[in-house]
């Protein structure tokens, strides 16, 4: 008897670590500090008006922090954005812009940027999930409906290069890292 809670005990043990082990796994997929960041153009909208968003462009200015996210219009995603929009003028300060994406489509966009994000900055409309499968965001499992969204990652691109990457469910968190991380780079590179 002894020797068979001892076998369950290890096996329960085993199977949490294996569980947790698959979960840091899928937390640390996204690229890391010193990768390249990959390049991309996207269908964008800030203030209920359609742009081409460039990261190559967006870099030429400082950092810029983009953001995946799963759906405009969720509640995560929406508390999400009003925090960014808060804080813009303080990326701004900081020398960095902002630019969220999703699979969410243009018009959706066009809507979330003026409502959800108040005007303060860009969400582009990544349908075809290039710049998503690119940056390692998209989720393994598909939503309820069917649809492939973007886990909810965050990175700070500078110079061609990932210099921050932040993996985390908590939208506040996101928010206050990435300001963080922008004002010590501003720091350090003031010439």
């Amino acid at each position: 008897m002894r020797n068979c809670a001892l076998r369950k005990s290890a096996l329960a043990r085993l199977a949490v670590s294996t569980g947790l082990a698959l979960w840091g796994v899928a937390a640390q997929a996204a690229l890391k500090p010193g990768d390249l960041a990959p390049d991309f153009t996207l269908p964008a909208a800030v203030g209920g008006k359609d742009f081409t968003f460039a990261l190559a462009d967006a870099q030429k200015k400082g950092p810029v922090v983009v953001y995946f996210y799963p759906k405009s219009f969720t509640r995560g995603c929406t508390l999400e954005a009003h925090e960014f929009a808060d804080h813009a003028a303080d990326f701004e300060a900081a020398g960095a812009s902002i630019i969220g994406v999703s699979s969410d489509t243009i018009e959706t966009q066009r809507d979330f940027s003026t409502k959800e994000c108040r005007d303060k900055f860009p969400v582009a409309a990544d349908a075809r999930l290039s710049a998503i499968t690119a940056y390692d965001a998209k989720r393994e499992q598909p939503s309820a409906s069917g649809e492939t969204l973007a886990n909810r990652v965050s990175y700070v691109v500078a110079g061609g290069k990932i210099v921050f990457a932040l993996t985390s469910l908590n939208p506040i968190e996101h928010v206050q890292s990435t300001l963080a991380f922008v004002r010590k780079w501003r720091d350090e590179h003031q010439h």
